[in-house]
């Protein structure tokens, strides 16, 4: 019983941290270096419940578990919170997104700004941006970087899966040449596959021609 509540406990203190009263999801409430806490917490306390199973110690590797977690959770979402700030402070073209997951990093570089019509050749004002990435990415190294291409519908499916993976390369081809360690990089193309907007109107084509770089935290 006593490892149950710990459980719920710590479950509704995690789930506390990602939506409001209301049910959306919490805009400003907490920091993300509270947010990584609390996941961190549930997550310690759910490894602490697997070598508790035999409820031999009273929920205590529950507890050691959800403290250790928390501890590590606010240092990543701190660290986090950092490479954010600075990843704004250099890539200050129009239209780049840069968004905190919580536990990784999202970066949506519309194609327009990258590439021209048809091409997969990164133009001169998108490779400045790229290389204040490749700064940032350097400061802070222990991480993976996940690189994907999407297209709209227009073409043939093959043809934009293809031009889709030649841009996720040259997008990472750039961060490796201007000092990423290549096996931090994978490219990607989704092609077609995973639109964000619809695909019927100008705008939404527009939308879902991008590239997205995933930061994610290895420790």
């Amino acid at each position: 019983m006593r490892v149950s509540l710990l459980l719920g406990t710590v479950g509704a203190m995690a789930l506390g941290a990602c939506t409001n009263p209301d049910g959306t999801m919490v805009g400003s409430n907490l920091s993300k270096t509270q947010q990584g806490a609390l996941i961190g917490a549930a997550a310690g306390a759910a490894y602490g419940a697997q070598r508790d199973d035999d409820s031999n110690n009273e929920g205590d590797d529950i507890v050691k578990g959800a403290v250790l977690g928390a501890a590590a959770g606010a240092v990543a979402g701190n660290i986090l919170e950092r490479q954010e700030q600075a990843l704004r402070q250099v890539m200050t073209t129009p239209g780049v997104q840069i968004i905190n997951r919580g536990d990784y990093l999202q970066v949506v570089l519309p194609s327009g700004l990258l590439f021209a019509s048809d091409s997969a050749a990164v133009s001169g004002q998108a490779q400045n941006d790229l290389y204040g990435l490749a700064q940032n990415l350097q400061q802070y190294p222990n991480s993976r970087v996940e690189i994907y291409g999407h297209t709209d519908s227009t073409a043939s499916e093959a043809y934009n899966q293809d031009l889709s993976q030649r841009r996720a390369q040259s997008v990472g081809g750039i961060l490796s040449a201007a000092g990423v360690n290549s096996a931090r990089l994978s490219m990607v193309g989704r092609g077609e596959s995973q639109p964000i907007a619809s695909n019927q109107t100008e705008e939404g084509k527009a939308q879902n021609r991008r590239v997205e770089i995933l930061i994610r935290p290895t420790r």
